[in-house]
């Protein structure tokens, strides 16, 4: 019950109580007075002590109401005091707030508010109390340009005001239960201040960033506002147009600057990107872009192309050298895209068939049959898309309408992913050679049957007889004739290939050293990987001509085994470790068994030939196992290698060894393979007098094993330790080096790849061309390295041996060359000479020039 009615029951009570009081008083008067009846004063008197009780039971719930009532009264005293101490806290509480409070009711009028709310609008000059509505005070703090910006907020974000005397502050408000609200005003203004000075300084510290960045590209660029008047530049197309920094900072316009500078300003054309290249009169090749922007504005990029313009020269020259010894190469060679469009043919290719040159190329395998029907070659073609080496003889018209027996090899071309993306084509004319056997076949027929008949029908004629033995005497000298004549072609074919290989290496070499040198200047990564696939390419190329040449020195004789005791396991390891690193790649485990065994041979074509065995077993075996080891039997070492790949059929034990034959491999064989690994085995196998074994099962494995003899070696653990020495130190700084070589290409290539390693190059075509350059007798050099084959039929050993007999402390020599006759080594060898033969590695180059100058 509330004090009021609490009060109200209490007067009420009073008032009958006076009432029965008053009653009470009447009725004891009445009794003492008397009357005329006798029961009537026992009656009053009865009637008097009944309403004595009643006056005494109202009196105690009189006095029951008045103890509740003061027990109210103290416990409502207590809850006000309570009230009112919360009060307090409440206001003690919203005023050690920070920030300005405000509590309003559901109209939106003040209730309550804090010192801070009352002082953060008086300094805006507007009065605000208790009962004012706030949305009224907003409104005209809003029309007098107190709230000059207003923010509203979102779900996330409070609103924001701001004040005409750049204050601002940010409202967080909530609803009461009684709808009214509870809003709390922060003031912001140092927050505001602190942000705004970030973002000026982060604006200023990017812009000095973007600046650096744009100082640091390599390329010159320029910003041409839209009414063509220069706005931002960067100090490489200072450096590139030679005009001055206070010219540009006075903003001309962009017409007015073409007579200050040899660059090209005005933009070519109107289109969105465009690019064009300026050779300027110092030599320099530029490549200038333009950039429009959709705001009207221009960006011009000026990048210095010179060295890749010299690349790509470079490129050119060793294609037309490469085209120029193809096309005189006595063999029909081609290539053919996956699409079966040629790519490639060289002149002999053109002129056998009667096309044009050049019109082969992009022009279908099947519309270039005039002479032929392509439906005899398309089983074969189909095989070599597949990625399967195919060689087989077929019957075809020449551009003359001649018959003629060709034997042709597809070669599948594959990229790193095992895709086949053409394949190469050799196409050989053996219609003399296979008339000349059908010939001696028929002879030799013939002379058997005529044998026959004249035996059994002249027995006793002597005379008759010897006719007959001269007949057959003759046919003998015949084919005798007939098969010298076809070795005598196949050594002429294989002593060219072996002639050439210098005129082939040249140009590769070029190319390489040029692809070595450019590597170490670009970083941008779509050009590092335009490199990338160049380097490939020309890997590819080197691997294919070298196979080419070592076929055709194995088969003229030209190589010979240089044999020596050496420790086996040692080459072991190093094959394992090399194999090592492709295992992912081909999803094989390689394990190998090392050896402490000493064999007499050719360290280097045994390595050859086990190299051949790794690759066959890694080609054809799918996520399986291969192992390296050896073992011995008697006086001789038998080094084997293991797989449990997909295996041989025992009718194909032998074919394996003949040329271009290669059985199908799985998608991760090697690329770019002729089928000519097994053959170059067998031949290199002879040439050293260790044979060749081969064991398999289908579905199972194959194990290829070589067999060499026992021998002794005699460590020399001086000359390793010297060699470890070199290579500890690679740094070539200030190195003085002497070039020489009749290739200005390599001259052009060595020097940027040996400049690159901070050495000091000097190159020359010629002994009398490095003679105008310095004074060989007395000027100081660190290494001279000549080039073997030089114009005039002048070879670089005498050149190197007539420098070092004029000076008087001779310098050491790195001799290159495609020749690998052992001659020439032995001469190097004596004359204290290191021999690298083409085409020359960076790295190998690298480790050569320590060693010597160690």
């Amino acid at each position: 019950m509330s004090e009021q009615s609490l009060a109200e029951e209490v007067a009420r009570l009073k008032l009958q109580n006076s009432k029965l009081e008053k009653i009470n008083q009447v009725l004891m008067k009445r009794v003492e007075e008397g009357g005329g009846n006798q029961d009537e004063p026992y009656a009053a008197f009865e009637h008097s002590v009944q309403l004595a009780e009643q006056v005494k039971e109202k009196t105690q719930a009189l006095n029951d109401t008045l103890a509740q009532l003061e027990r109210s009264n103290r416990a409502l005293k207590q809850a006000n005091d309570q009230a009112n101490i919360f009060k307090q806290r409440f206001i003690d509480a919203i005023e050690s707030i920070s920030d300005a409070f405000v509590l309003l009711d559901n109209d939106g009028r003040i209730i309550l508010q804090n010192s801070h709310f009352v002082n953060f609008w008086q300094k805006s000059g507007l009065k605000i109390e208790e009962g004012v509505n706030l949305n009224d005070f907003k409104a005209l703090a809003k029309t007098r340009g107190i709230i000059s910006q207003a923010y509203p907020g979102d779900a996330d974000n409070s609103p924001v005001y701001k004040l005409s005397d750049n204050r601002w502050f940010q409202l967080s408000e909530r609803r009461t239960r009684e709808g009214g609200w509870v809003m709390l005003y922060t003031d912001i203004t140092a927050l505001k201040v602190a942000e705004s000075e970030r973002y000026e300084k982060a604006m200023a510290q990017k812009s000095k960033l973007l600046q650096n960045l744009v100082d640091n590209l390599s390329q010159g660029v320029v910003l041409i506002s839209s009414h063509d008047q220069v706005e931002v530049w960067n100090k490489r197309f200072v450096e590139m147009s030679k005009l001055s920094t206070q010219k540009l900072r006075s903003m001309p316009y962009f017409t007015n600057l073409q007579n200050s500078t040899e660059l090209e300003l005005e933009p070519k054309s109107n289109t969105q990107d465009d690019h064009y290249v300026q050779t300027l009169s110092n030599g320099s090749v530029i490549e200038i872009r333009d950039h429009r922007l959709k705001n009207g504005k221009l960006i011009k990029t000026f990048t210095d192309i010179t060295t890749r313009h010299r690349y790509a020269e470079s490129l050119k020259k060793s294609e037309s050298w490469l085209r120029l010894i193809t096309d005189n190469v006595p063999a029909m060679i081609a290539y053919v895209g996956s699409d079966l469009k040629f790519q490639f043919t060289n002149q002999v290719y053109v002129d056998w068939y009667g096309w044009a040159k050049g019109e082969l190329y992009g022009l279908e395998l099947e519309q270039s049959r005039i002479h032929g029907d392509f439906i005899q070659l398309q089983p074969y073609v189909d095989r070599a898309l597949k990625g399967e080496s195919v060689s087989f003889e077929i019957e075809e018209l020449n551009s003359a309408g001649q018959p003629a027996h060709l034997l042709k090899s597809y070669v599948p071309n594959r990229d790193n992913t095992g895709a086949v993306l053409g394949f190469f084509v050799l196409v050989r004319d053996i219609t003399a050679r296979r008339n000349n056997a059908l010939a001696l076949q028929k002879a030799h027929d013939q002379l058997e049957l005529r044998v026959k008949e004249r035996t059994s029908q002249l027995q006793n004629l002597n005379d008759v007889l010897q006719v007959e033995v001269e007949e057959r005497r003759q046919a003998q000298l015949n084919l005798t004739a007939a098969k010298s004549e076809a070795e005598i072609a196949n050594i002429s074919k294989t002593k060219f290939l072996a002639a050439v290989s210098h005129d082939l290496l040249q140009p590769l070499n070029a190319a390489q050293l040029f692809t070595s040198s450019l590597a170490e200047q670009v970083s941008d990564i779509k050009s590092f990987s335009l490199l990338g696939s160049i380097s490939s390419s020309l890997d590819d190329l080197e691997n294919l001509i070298s196979t080419l040449v070592d076929i055709s020195k194995l088969d003229a004789g030209v190589v010979k085994a240089d044999k020596s005791a050496f420790n086996l396991g040692e080459l072991l390891n190093n094959l394992a470790n090399e194999y090592q690193q492709i295992t992912d790649q081909f999803g094989v485990e390689l394990r190998h068994v090392s050896s402490n065994a000493v064999v007499h041979t050719d360290s280097v074509l045994l390595a050859r030939i086990l190299r051949n065995f790794l690759s066959n077993a890694f080609r054809y075996t799918d996520k399986g196992k291969v192992l390296l080891g050896c073992r011995r039997q008697g006086n001789t070492i038998v080094i084997q290698v293991w797989d449990n790949g997909a295996g041989i059929a025992k009718n194909q034990l032998t074919e394996i060894f003949e040329e271009f034959k290669r059985l199908k491999s799985s998608q991760t064989a090697f690329s770019n393979g002729l089928g000519l690994g097994l053959a170059i085995v067998d031949k290199i196998s002879k040439v050293l007098g260790h044979p060749i074994q081969v064991h398999s099962t289908q579905g199972k494995g194959s194990v290829f094993s070589v067999t060499v003899p026992i021998g002794e070696v005699i460590s020399n653990h001086r000359a390793d330790d010297k060699l470890s020495r070199v290579l500890a130190n690679t740094d070539l700084a200030e190195r003085k080096i002497w070039l020489i070589d009749n290739d200005a290409s390599i001259c052009d290539a060595m020097s940027q790849l040996l400049n690159g390693w901070q050495c000091q190059v000097i190159t020359a075509t010629s002994l009398e061309s490095l003679k105008e350059k310095v004074d060989i007798t007395s000027d100081s050099a660190d290494i001279l390295i000549v080039d073997y084959h030089l114009d005039d039929d002048i070879n670089g050993l005498d050149v190197a041996i007539e420098i070092n007999q004029n000076r008087e402390f001779d310098l050491p020599i790195l001799m290159i060359t495609a020749n690998y006759s052992e001659e020439l080594k032995a001469k190097a060898k004596k004359r204290g000479i290191l021999l690298l033969n083409k085409p020359v590695k960076p790295m190998k180059l690298k480790t050569s020039i320590l060693y010597l100058l160690k």
